[in-house]
């Protein structure tokens, strides 16, 4: 295994645990009873193991089972992701909850009485003193200045009661805000006014997108650690034979007394054919075309690992000679591999 697939095989594994975990969780919250939520868990471990590893499973498998297996990997994906948009949600939700306990409770329990009983006396008592204050006193007055000063006194309470309630109202609003603001995310709250939908869409918006890349990473990642090892070394037997230039000075020294007397055996046979044929026997030293062993030894060895071709303009590009004599050397090749 190469360094790339232990590392593929790491994250895979990494990825897979972390959604499984995530399974767990969303069935431990989604269950009443412990058998209900243990079904939940079941239910959620297949169906993210199921997405990560039949994508891999099933590459080379017949088309038929392919087919089938990406309909079900389809559904594994949608049951996966639903369960990972459920734990995003609620874990929202508890985060949010969590901000906003931290705001005392004390501020929003009502101080005293509400503002609809303290307007509701002090309507009364402007009753009683629009009463008095229509009275005539015509003898000793008073008792009726004294019940005037005492309705008046208690007026000016109740308006400063009703003060006390509209201020006690205004900030129980604001911490009700406040504890609004921080329910939801304040990323969200800030970016769901941007994009024109609610934080409560964009918290399911964004909880399902954090489900898809994971398992769409963790699908790839198992795809990549079972997949073949890639072959980067080439067969033995397509690569040329490059013999060493030592080498092949050896070898051919080596082979000059074989060559030699092979061939010279070869040509002589050949002139004495020719000669019973009736046919003038052509020294390739009359044509200045003379053969050294060394050269047709050198021109097999090159031909056999595969530098030239057996052709006479390749044989003449390649030993610098003249046309007349790559069409000998040639032919001494041929002659050499019709006897062997």
């Amino acid at each position: 295994m190469t360094a790339r697939s232990r590392l593929a095989l790491a994250l895979s594994i990494g990825a897979t645990g972390t959604a499984v975990i995530l399974s767990i969780l969303t069935g431990l919250q989604r269950g009443g009873t412990l058998p209900e939520r243990l079904v939940w868990v079941a239910v959620g471990i297949v169906l993210v193991v199921s997405a990560h590893l039949l994508p891999a499973l099933v590459r080379t498998a017949p088309l038929a089972v392919r087919g089938v297996a990406g309909v079900l990997w389809i559904g594994c994906m949608a049951g996966a992701c639903y369960g990972y948009a459920t734990f995003f949600v609620l874990a929202q939700r508890h985060a949010g909850e969590l901000r906003a306990n931290s705001i005392a409770a004390g501020s929003l329990t009502p101080s005293g009485r509400s503002l609809t009983a303290v307007m509701a006396e002090r309507a009364s008592v402007t009753a009683q003193l629009a009463v008095i204050d229509a009275k005539h006193c015509t003898g000793d007055c008073r008792t009726l200045d004294g019940r005037r000063l005492t309705l008046t006194a208690k007026l000016d309470a109740l308006n400063a009661e009703a003060g006390d309630v509209r201020r006690d109202e205004a900030e129980r609003d604001r911490v009700i805000a406040q504890r609004d603001a921080l329910l939801a995310d304040p990323v969200t709250s800030r970016l769901a006014p941007l994009l024109g939908v609610t934080a409560t869409r964009l918290d399911l918006l964004s909880g399902m997108s954090f489900a898809v890349v994971l398992e769409g990473v963790a699908c790839l990642l198992w795809t990549v650690a079972l997949g073949p090892a890639p072959t980067s070394a080439v067969p033995a037997a397509t690569l040329p034979v490059v013999t060493p230039v030592a080498a092949v000075a050896t070898s051919t020294e080596r082979a000059v007394t074989t060559v030699t007397a092979r061939d010279g055996a070869k040509v002589i046979g050949r002139r004495v054919a020719s000669q019973r044929r009736g046919m003038p026997a052509t020294d390739a030293s009359s044509t200045g075309t003379e053969v050294t062993d060394v050269e047709l030894t050198r021109l097999a060895q090159a031909i056999a690992a595969g530098q030239v071709r057996a052709t006479v303009a390749d044989i003449r590009r390649h030993m610098g000679c003249s046309q007349a004599k790559a069409a000998t050397l040639r032919r001494q090749l041929s002659i050499s591999k019709s006897a062997a």
